[in-house]
């Protein structure tokens, strides 16, 4: 991919994040003012534990060029293993994404605790670079391809 596409696209990603830990750093972030890229839709959940399989292929289907889950650190759930199941969820979603070729890569989990918002900023700024340097979701293309 050439250098001038990397610095104009503009990659849509949807976060979904647990309504304590996550949803705390990216709050935490917001009130430091750390900067992380405007490009994400922030979306709630009680826990990662009831992040389901579906919501995550219907992002892609909705346009997401790339989806992150993020909850709280590994055995410091709120909600016990949540986010455990969570992660197994999201092993599961990528290995669906390999299978039919829009590839894995494009979802990814991360972890952290209410305070760290600059790691929170790191995770969508990881995730969001990812995404740039695999261009647009195939299904971008599909569904262009469609409308014509």
């Amino acid at each position: 991919m050439s250098s001038i596409n990397e610095n104009t696209f503009e990659p849509e990603i949807t976060v979904f994040m647990c309504i304590y830990c996550a949803y705390m750093a990216a709050d935490t972030a917001g009130a430091l003012r750390i900067k992380y890229p405007g490009n994400v839709k922030l979306i709630k959940l009680p826990c990662t534990g009831k992040t389901d399989r579906r919501y995550l292929l219907e992002a892609f289907e909705q346009g997401a060029d790339g989806v992150c889950v993020v909850g709280c650190p590994i055995g410091n759930c709120h909600h016990v293993r949540g986010n455990e199941r969570g992660l197994a969820r999201v092993k599961h979603a990528k290995k669906i994404l390999d299978d039919i070729g829009l590839g894995g890569e494009r979802l990814q989990m991360y972890f952290v605790s209410g305070g760290m918002g600059n790691t929170f900023a790191n995770a969508i700024r990881d995730i969001t670079k990812r995404i740039q340097e695999l261009g647009p979701s195939p299904l971008k293309a599909t569904q262009s391809k469609k409308q014509e």
